[in-house]
């Protein structure tokens, strides 16, 4: 099966603390003061972490993994599950740095020392070195790569909150720890609250979404009424943004080809109010899932998510240039089979997580070469909306505090 974009949802907690600098644990900690009652493992964060690290592979994630991990272990801590979660995610990050003939232990400690110095002191680290040792060699050829994205993804990521219109001063008060952005409804935050917990998150005043991935909506920018199909929906992210710009009003088709994921869909909308979706399956393939015709189209494809290795490192060391090419050919697969979905007139808007060459501007070319019924259509750049629409738009994190992100977008003729 080929590799899909990772979720927003796959992450293995909600807290994000800025990383402390590193102070290894040793065997003989003070004990605990009260003798009847033996001493807590100090270092039980680093062999559970090393565990997790050894059993990643390409089948088995690290951020699945460690989901697993701590959902089995009993009687962690907060203070355990966020150190964990920072040496498992620094030790993927910070891999090429690391002295390979050390034990994996001692490798885990390594990198959360080299977490701690790059946020305190980033400045030290040499661009040449990170050009050097930070990505596999063959992510050279397959996109631009640069001194500041590296510094961006080397970083810990922004947890990004998208808030119901309207909501956002209010929802700051309460959560605190937040910031704004450049998008109206979008909140960055850095407190330590388990979110899951809030009122306001069962209430649907809030949902969990990468910035980055709120662009993506903003760029499709339905209309109260309209119909559109979200084709690729996964478990609904953007989704709801899409009826929230709608006001509840029209429909959207939301299909995927996995039912798992579409059953989380329908928890997420229950608990968001979003009434005006229908779901169904779909494989991808020429058969569509309805023979509805639509004013717009939202194929936000499956990719290498090259724009999610700042929150999902280890995916770095999985990916491969032959599954960035067949993921390629899905996507342009793809692209074909909705075209003929669309009204005269209708949006087609194509997105990935990924900045390949092969998987953007190439699909792009290819498909506006293949169908001149489709007249590219500029786009408007959500984080600055003073600037004249491109042709094509890709996010950078170091330039939007989010993942990256490519979006392209078509008018069919008529």
């Amino acid at each position: 099966m080929l590799p899909e974009a990772v979720p927003e949802s796959r992450r293995p907690s909600f807290h994000r603390r800025p990383p402390r600098r590193f102070v290894p644990a040793t065997p003989d900690s003070e004990s605990s003061p009260d003798e009847s009652v033996a001493p807590a493992d100090p270092l039980r964060w680093l062999k559970l972490a090393t565990t997790i690290v050894s059993q990643a592979t390409r089948e088995r994630p690290a951020d699945a993994l460690l989901r697993q991990h701590l959902r089995d272990t009993h009687g962690l801590s907060k203070e355990d599950t966020a150190q964990i979660s920072q040496a498992v995610f620094g030790y993927f990050r910070w891999r090429g740095w690391i002295d390979p003939t050390l034990k994996l232990e001692s490798q885990v400690r390594s990198a959360m020392e080299l977490v701690a110095e790059f946020a305190m002191n980033p400045q030290t680290f040499r661009d040449a070195d990170l050009l050097a040792r930070t990505l596999p060699p063959w992510v050279n050829d397959a996109v631009p790569v640069s001194a500041a994205w590296l510094r961006a993804i080397q970083a810990e990521p922004t947890l990004w909150l998208r808030v119901k219109p309207g909501r956002a001063k209010a929802l700051a008060q309460v959560l605190g720890h937040t910031r704004n952005s450049a998008l109206p409804d979008a909140l960055a935050y850095a407190g330590e609250e388990n979110l899951f917990r809030q009122p306001e998150f069962h209430a649907g005043d809030f949902e969990i979404q990468d910035i980055a991935s709120q662009a993506v909506s903003m760029v499709c920018s339905p209309k109260p009424g309209e119909t559109w199909w979200d084709a690729c929906a996964g478990e609904g992210g953007k989704l709801l943004h899409l009826s929230a710009q709608m006001q509840g009003k029209g429909m959207i088709w939301a299909s995927d080809r996995a039912e798992w994921r579409l059953k989380k869909l329908k928890l997420r909308t229950a608990r968001a109010q979003c009434f005006n979706y229908r779901a169904a399956l779909w494989d991808g393939g020429p058969k569509l899932p309805t023979k509805t015709r639509f004013d717009g189209v939202l194929l936000d494809a499956p990719c290498s998510g090259l724009g999610t290795w700042q929150r999902n490192p280890h995916a770095r060391w999985t990916m491969t240039p032959e599954d960035v090419r067949e993921l390629a050919t899905v996507q342009a697969q793809l692209l074909n089979h909705v075209a003929g979905s669309l009204k005269p007139g209708g949006k087609l808007v194509y997105s990935v997580c990924t900045l390949t060459r092969a998987e953007t501007e190439e699909v792009v070319a290819a498909f506006t070469a293949a169908h001149p019924e489709f007249t590219p259509l500029p786009v408007l750049n959500p984080f600055h909306t003073n600037e004249p629409p491109r042709a094509q738009l890709s996010l950078w994190p170091q330039h939007t505090g989010g993942g990256g992100m490519f979006i392209s977008a078509w008018k069919r003729n008529g």
